[in-house]
This record gives structure tokens, C-alpha cells and sequence, in this order.
């Protein structure tokens, strides 16, 4: 029998609002980089389809998001709910309003960008997460991926479905989305043990 994988790590709910909590909005950069990790963190993009997400690609009004030519090349359909619409709608008038600081009229192709409308490097919000994260008093090491485990662990256990996971996730083979069944397996053990009397 094959050794079994590796667990991916995942952030519990405290955890999550420990981390949205560190980021100061005052300043525009902070803003973004937290509107980033709760888009991540609901809809379960890999890190480069989420740099890679243009405006257009984003119905602001039902929440409907394109992920076009994730991994693989393929195309996939994602919803996130109301709240991290309006993350993104406030972080949009943001980012329109920093561009036009520096005398750019035209809007941002991308959704989340520097501030003068470039990509984002991936290493730059690696070292970003890492640090905000620590920031945070999070003891586990994490990285941009975290966010999509734990989206994904998230949806097992409100859904129990694993199809819809592996929709959500775009993966081809279904084996790869089981990995989450063991985090969901993990917990229900934990929480049976620990059943009071």
C-alpha cells in the first residue's frame, strides 16, 4: 500500500479572521492585499488565476467569476457570495482612484494589481502572505495555496459533496480533490473524541 499524502494545511475560522484583521485599510496596497486573501479564501483560486483575473471576467452583481485557462488550459465557473462581492466592488473604486493619483485614466485590466496597474508578482504576495501571517500570530507556516485548501475543505464540510468540490477546484481527476476527505475524516475524529459526556 502506498504511502498516504500528506495532509495540506488549512486555516481554522479563528485563524482566518486573525489574519483579515492585521491589515490596516488606511492604506491602499493593505486594502488590496487583504481584499486578495478573502477572494481566495472563498473562491478557491490557485494564486496565478488569481493574478491572472481580469475585471471583465467578473459579474459584480451575482457573483459569477470566469477562471479563464486555469491549470491545464481549461475554463471554469466560480461564485462568491455577497460580503466578498462587496470587497471587491470597494477595493475596485480604490483602485481606480490610486490610478487616477498617478494620472492614469484608464481602468485596471487586472483586479488586483500594483498600484499603478501592473501585474503582481507571485513571490512579491508570497513573502506578503508569509509575513502577515506571522503578523497575525499564526504558528503554521502558509502560503498562498493554504487559502484554496482551505476553501476547499470548507466547501466538503457544508456541502458533503465531492463533485462540487472538484467543479469549484477545476481538477480533472477526482483523486486529487480526496486528499480534502481526509482533512474532513481528521476532524470528525477529533470532534468524536472529544464529544463531552
Amino acid at each position: 500500500m502506498g504511502r498516504r499524502k500528506k495532509l495540506p494545511k488549512i486555516l481554522e475560522k479563528e485563524e482566518r479572521e486573525q489574519l483579515l484583521s492585521v491589515f490596516n485599510e488606511r492604506y491602499p496596497t493593505a486594502q488590496r492585499n487583504k481584499a486578495m486573501i478573502d477572494f481566495m479564501l472563498n473562491a478557491g483560486l490557485r494564486l496565478a488565476e488569481t493574478l491572472n483575473l481580469k475585471w471583465e471576467h467578473i459579474n459584480l452583481m451575482s457573483g459569477k467569476i470566469e477562471v479563464i485557462e486555469g491549470k491545464g488550459a481549461k475554463d471554469r465557473i466560480v461564485y462568491i457570495k455577497d460580503r466578498v462581492l462587496e470587497v471587491l466592488r470597494s477595493w475596485r473604486e480604490r483602485q481606480a482612484k490610486e490610478l487616477k493619483k498617478k494620472g492614469i485614466e484608464k481602468p485596471a485590466e487586472y483586479v488586483f494589481t500594483t498600484l499603478e496597474g501592473n501585474q503582481l508578482d507571485q513571490g512579491n504576495i508570497r513573502r506578503m502572505v508569509y509575513k502577515y501571517s506571522k503578523k497575525a500570530g499564526i504558528t503554521k507556516k502558509i502560503s498562498p495555496h493554504t487559502f484554496r485548501h482551505t476553501f476547499a475543505t470548507k466547501l466538503l464540510r457544508d456541502t458533503n459533496n465531492i463533485r462540487e468540490v472538484q467543479k469549484a477546484l477545476g481538477h480533472e481527476d477526482l483523486s486529487t480533490t480526496m486528499i480534502y476527505t481526509h482533512i474532513v475524516d481528521e476532524q470528525l475524529e477529533h470532534s468524536m473524541k472529544n464529544l463531552r459526556d
